[in-house]
């Protein structure tokens, strides 16, 4: 990920600390994705943009060998805080090929609201797949293309890359508008085979914390969170 698509610096720490109790994040995203990855127990996972170590501490906890890669010096920091050691953690340019990792080396890959921040994705899905065992699982989610459209208007099909910005801060993050159509096609065309779709609402919790946000994120989707095989 190149300087204007990763999370450097400022953002990186706004970031790190707004995933935490997110309700897009902490109640959406990541229990989606958890669900999703199932029983992980001896299971060899590569998190492919580990972000904070959010989704690597929690794979790591339900026993999993975790191994996260980072674009972000910046998020891989407070990645290393919020693991402890319990994974493995790299800085690497999610631009470049996975040379540091073998054929069929991994059981299962996480790549959690990354994707849509990828330019050369072609390239990485190869890499993925290479990295992937025979059977072995990707789960993917990104940012839901109604969310887009209703934020930013236009057409729905545009590809355009935007910048959004972050709550009332000078901050915003830069990534490309993905329709459904291509981004399962993208998916698809790399050789894997499409085994769950789902649309993710946030969990039970968040209505204690926040109930605005609760019943916002019922009825607005957000993510798209999809479970595919390597065959």
């Amino acid at each position: 990920m190149d300087k204007a698509t990763a999370y450097h610096d400022a953002l990186g720490d706004h970031f790190a600390a707004h995933a935490e109790t997110s309700p897009y994040n902490a109640y959406t995203d990541r229990p989606a994705m958890l669900r999703l990855a199932g029983d992980v127990s001896g299971v060899r996972i590569l998190d492919v943009g580990c972000g904070a170590g959010h989704y690597a501490a929690e794979l790591a906890a339900r026993g999993a060998r975790v191994i996260g890669i980072e674009g972000s010096a910046t998020l891989l920091r407070h990645a290393y805080a919020r693991v402890n050691g319990q994974a493995g953690l790299l800085l690497h340019d999610l631009e470049e090929p996975l040379g540091f990792a073998g054929d069929a080396s991994f059981d299962g890959v996480v790549c959690a609201l990354v994707y849509e921040h990828i330019r050369n994705r072609v390239q990485l899905l190869g890499e993925i797949r290479r990295v992937l065992r025979p059977g072995g699982w990707l789960l993917v989610s990104t940012t839901h293309p109604t969310a887009d459209w209703r934020h930013f208007g236009g057409s729905y099909f545009s590809h355009d890359w935007r910048d959004l910005p972050i709550g009332d801060s000078e901050l915003s993050i830069h990534y490309q508008r993905l329709s459904l159509e291509t981004f399962l096609g993208e998916l698809l065309a790399a050789g894997f085979v499409l085994e769950q779709l789902i649309e993710p609402r946030p969990t039970a919790d968040l209505r204690e914390i926040d109930e605005a946000a609760y019943d916002r994120l019922h009825q607005v989707p957000s993510f798209l969170a999809v479970k595919l095989r390597r065959p």
